[in-house]
């Protein structure tokens, strides 16, 4: 746990945030300005900056990473319909919190070029 970073005290329950899944390896959490009527977070409790810095010993966990985020797609009612699972990489990729998580975004029909 990095003390300064937002999303590990979120994982770490010293920020209030709703959860809607909580393991051993990873938390989700509503998005606090959704983008879509599904629009949850999903970070691994291991702080990684970002997808660059993922190593080979995180594998399994991104692969939970995921498993999570098909499970919550159908809990939310977004499975069979689609979502769309994003990672945000450094400034120009758009990320704004330096603490690897997936956006899991659903519940509308999404659009391309995103942005």
């Amino acid at each position: 746990m990095t003390d300064n970073c937002l999303f590990c005290n979120i994982a770490a329950g010293t920020i209030p945030a709703k959860i809607v899944h909580e393991d051993e390896r990873v938390v989700a959490f509503a998005d606090i300005d959704p983008k879509a009527p599904v629009h949850i977070l999903i970070i691994p409790r291991k702080h990684i900056a970002s997808i660059n810095d993922i190593s080979l010993e995180d594998n399994e966990l991104i692969g939970h990473i995921h498993q999570v985020a098909v499970q919550l797609a159908r809990r939310f009612g977004i499975a069979d319909d689609g979502f769309r699972l994003v990672n945000n990489c450094n400034d120009a990729g758009g990320q704004t919190v330096y603490h690897i998580h997936f956006h899991l975004l659903g519940g509308r029909t999404m659009e391309w070029p995103p942005g």
